[in-house]
């Protein structure tokens, strides 16, 4: 029997809804959808078919079209929030209807005039991190529409998108003609470094790891000095493949020196090429080739760090560098899973988290001595019971309590092996054991961002809110780009709960909410500090989206208290909950 053919194409998918529309429509239902029709038919169609697009469909407050073109799709997008913002100019704010836009570029399959696939529904989760009157594109437009329009384009990084497996480089569209650049942060009052990712000359995408895998090793070894404030690896790396100026990038990360470079790998030898930038000047302080046999990378790497130490500050010579007890795995391969699982744990979801855990074990495989995979191995377990709610929590803890005990006798100076001992003794309620492992890591590599993150949330939830959101603060500020930034406002959010401070609590938590819609921690903290903000109306929306969205998390957290809460804490949050219609 022959298979019907399913018609696919290659098409710009533009998806658009009103920002806010059920806090406009609870106001005023009738004015609303008035405004929304003259909308519709005064700009927001004819500028669709202007462009040569068609309408696939209307929904109560949104539209989705496709274009033959992306440029078409852009420039429609562009002209549609010009338009709207136009047209809101004499509206008072809270009155004005908005419009969130989100475009693609993909294959689609068309089934009776309407269309389906991937697709569609990264431009509809763009359409989700759009801010209102703004537009937000993938990376695969933004390529398309490069130098084709006066536009300007903000990279947000790579961003896990609800329900879409691989990640997606995601940008905000200016319309000024000028990318907006991120705040200047002020200067540490140590010497500040960022170590940006080293650009892979093989042509290779598959030394991508390799090259990214170098530049992970010479942060984690320059972090160690006390005497640098060293910039994370994640906030570093969103500057991967982008031409930015080293002074605006020092500018945007509060650091005084740059240091970048090159790789070029072979099957048995690697070319290295550093030079470590005064961004103040423009001036190269210091700079190195090194031709060295594939096995000697590890020595490559520590005569890099000395000699960028020695460069940046006489001072910093006394950098503690604690050879005898780093023990670099006795293969490549070991590494370089190991790097590869650090790329997929850094990615937050259920599919990434699985596939950090195959490389951690891949890792060890090869070489049962490597300290620090056992340790992210220990992390990755433990999201897979705490955040992701895989395999039982209590499960989960006790295999990663485990194997983070292992790396540490690999080497009690590995400073992951004592952050994943943290996470664990704090998830099984032992907060005074998980400060005492974020201190012992932040005295091995005082630079550590995770460690802060752990410090922070364990003196929250000690009852110390303000000592814990010092720390959390310095876990941002040392990594002020993390990707997955929103892991820490999920912790700030319940500080500034504790603190009864309900209106810096629902802020906190939607700005993290814009990176991961569908947290389940962070909808349950919404609904509570609603609920006590007096707010009813969102309490409810977002304690139904909480219970809805992940029945069994609501359960255990809400009617069982959690092993790292005080009794005195969770029934704050259930007041909260109450507030906003929870009934127990």
């Amino acid at each position: 029997m022959a298979t019907e053919r399913v018609e696919r194409r290659l098409t710009a998918i533009l998806a658009a809804d009103v920002a806010g529309y059920g806090r406009l429509m609870g106001a005023d239902e009738e004015g609303t959808l008035a405004q929304l029709k003259a909308h519709r038919s005064g700009l927001v169609d004819p500028k669709i078919d202007e462009h040569r697009g068609r309408i696939v469909k209307s929904t109560g407050d949104g539209v989705l079209a496709e274009f033959g073109s992306v440029v078409d799709a852009l420039r429609c997008a562009v002209e549609l929030q010009r338009g709207m913002s136009e047209r809101n100019s004499c509206v008072p704010e809270a009155e004005r209807i908005e419009f969130r836009i989100g475009v693609n570029v993909g294959d689609i399959i068309v089934d009776s005039g309407d269309i389906f696939g991937e697709g569609v529904n990264i431009a509809a989760r763009l359409e989700a991190l759009a801010e209102p009157g703004g537009i937000c594109i993938s990376g695969r437009v933004q390529e398309d529409a490069r130098g084709k329009l006066d536009l300007a384009f903000d990279d947000a990084g790579e961003q896990q998108l609800k329900n879409i497996a691989r990640p997606v480089r995601v940008y905000h569209v200016r319309f000024d003609g000028a990318a907006r650049s991120r705040p200047a942060l002020a200067l540490p009052s140590k010497p500040s470094v960022a170590v940006l990712p080293f650009q892979n000359l093989s042509g290779d995408p598959q030394q991508e790891y390799f090259a990214d895998g170098m530049v992970e090793d010479i942060i984690t070894l320059l972090s160690r000095s006390r005497s640098l404030f060293v910039i994370a690896r994640n906030s570093s790396f969103t500057y991967k493949g982008r031409a930015v100026d080293v002074k605006q990038i020092a500018r945007e990360l509060g650091v005084r020196y740059v240091l970048e470079g090159g790789v070029r790998s072979g099957r048995s030898r690697v070319r290295i090429t550093a030079q470590l930038i005064d961004a103040d000047t423009g001036n190269h302080m210091w700079a190195q080739r090194y031709d060295r046999d594939a096995t000697d990378i590890f020595t490559v790497q520590d005569e890099i760090t000395d000699a960028v130490a020695i460069a940046i500050e006489p001072a910093v010579a006394e950098l503690e560098r604690r050879r005898t007890v780093r023990k670099p795995p006795e293969s490549l391969g070991a590494w370089e899973a190991y790097q590869r699982g650090l790329w997929h744990l850094g990615r937050i979801s259920v599919a990434d988290n699985e596939a950090a855990k195959s490389f951690f074990r891949r890792a060890i495989d090869i070489d049962p001595n490597f300290a620090s995979a056992h340790a992210e191995l220990a992390h990755a377990i433990q999201l897979g019971g705490t955040l992701y709610q895989t395999t039982s929590i209590a499960d989960a803890l006790d295999e990663a309590l485990a194997l983070a005990k292992r790396a540490i006798s690999l080497d009690p100076l590995d400073a992951t092996g004592h952050k994943s001992i943290g996470f664990a003794l704090l998830g099984q309620g032992d907060r005074e054991g998980a400060l005492a492992e974020a201190r012992q890591a932040l005295a091995i590599s005082p630079n550590y961002a995770t460690a802060y993150q752990l410090l922070g949330t364990t003196l929250i939830y000690s009852g110390q809110p303000p000592e814990g959101l010092e720390a959390l603060r310095k876990a941002m500020r040392l990594d002020p780009y993390d990707p997955v930034q929103y892991l820490r406002l999920a912790h700030v959010v319940p500080a500034f709960y504790f603190l009864r401070e309900y209106d810096a609590a629902i802020e906190a938590a939607k700005e993290a909410l814009r990176s991961y819609p569908d947290h389940p921690w962070l909808n349950r903290w919404l609904a509570a500090a609603l609920g006590q903000a007096g707010r009813l109306d969102e309490a409810k929306q977002a304690l139904q989206k909480a219970i809805t969205l992940f029945p069994k998390s609501f359960d255990m957290y809400v009617r069982q208290r959690t092993p790292w809460s005080r009794p005195e804490d969770h029934e704050h949050m259930c007041e909260g909950l109450r507030k906003a219609g929870w009934e127990d």
